[in-house]
């Protein structure tokens, strides 16, 4: 295949494009580097198989010759970035999406929208099914996000339902890895660089909220394989199982053996208590269930992130 993905130099964008240079397809990655870097990508530099564009792809986009698929991950993607780029959120969520979807329709190729669990907003179905509608605020600080994504998968049905273009919606729920950034705000990379520097780990409420965390090269297989499935159908991709954010801070604790502190600060504003995909969609139509477990994913980010700081 040729391929294009945008937000190719995210975290996820730029794991997207390892995974298909290495089936041996070729890809053409876009990015306006506002929360990418190229750092992410520049191992494929040189790689006949890859070419890097910087893009915005809220523009217009314009590839030349044949595509065969098109993965729009653009967005900043944690509350750190989309609370200092709200509007931009908002406009890779709607305009960059019609773009994608225009080009898709072009050249008559397969779309993908990354998009989030956050299309839920704070749950009140749980686990989360592709069926719930969500419970989202939308003129709250994470609405410009939340109502991001979930414009972006509206206008995906809109271009399945009018134009027969052959699209994918992956509900992506919390991932984590190698590749993320030391200071966008998530809770992954803020326990870890906290842990590792002897600071303490900053819990926000009382840490009995949830999450579920998966490997990023579990998600990457995910989204692969529902690249290439006949469904048209939102799916949730991420791992079912649920654990609190103070036991995730423990575990964090025990793997880097820190000295540190757990402190506790004000939840914010709409945080989600609960976040729990169910997977059973997956299951069935991509054949599809996480494989990493959590302490073996955290060693290799720790890892990573012991190189990076």
């Amino acid at each position: 295949m040729r391929v294009v993905v945008t937000g190719a130099a995210g975290f996820l964008g730029s794991h997207l494009c390892d995974c298909f240079v290495g089936k041996g397809h070729a890809v053409i990655g876009l990015d306006n580097l506002i929360t990418g870097n190229t750092r992410n990508i520049e191992h494929l530099a040189g790689d006949e198989k890859f070419q890097f564009i910087k893009h915005d792809v809220t523009e217009y986009m314009y590839i030349s010759g044949t595509v065969d698929a098109i993965l729009h991950f653009a967005s900043p993607a944690s509350p750190v970035d989309y609370l200092e780029y709200p509007i931009q959120t908002l406009k890779v969520g709607a305009l960059g999406t019609h773009k994608a979807l225009g080009l898709a329709k072009e050249k008559k190729a397969r779309f993908l929208l990354a998009s989030s669990s956050e299309v839920y907003g704070d749950p009140l179905v749980h686990p989360q099914r592709e069926d719930y509608w969500g419970n989202v605020n939308p003129t709250g600080p994470r609405g410009v996000y939340d109502e991001a994504k979930r414009f972006g998968e509206a206008m995906t049905f809109a271009y399945h339902r009018t134009h027969g273009v052959d699209t994918k919606i992956a509900r992506i729920f919390n991932t984590y890895g190698p590749r993320m950034r030391s200071g966008d705000g998530r809770v992954v990379p803020n326990f870890i660089t906290q842990a590792l520097s002897g600071k303490p780990l900053t819990v926000y409420g009382d840490g009995t909220q949830t999450r579920s965390f998966c490997y990023v090269s579990d998600l990457i297989e995910g989204i692969y394989r529902l690249l290439i499935s006949e469904t048209n159908e939102p799916v949730n991709l991420g791992n079912p199982v649920e654990m609190t954010i103070i036991d995730f801070a423990r575990k964090v604790l025990d793997l880097t053996a820190s000295k540190s502190d757990i402190v506790f600060e004000r939840l914010p504003v709409d945080d989600p208590k609960v976040r729990q995909p169910d997977i059973g969609r997956a299951r069935e139509i991509l054949e599809w269930q996480p494989g990493v477990q959590v302490k073996e994913g955290l060693k290799s980010t720790i890892e990573y992130f012991k190189g990076v700081m």
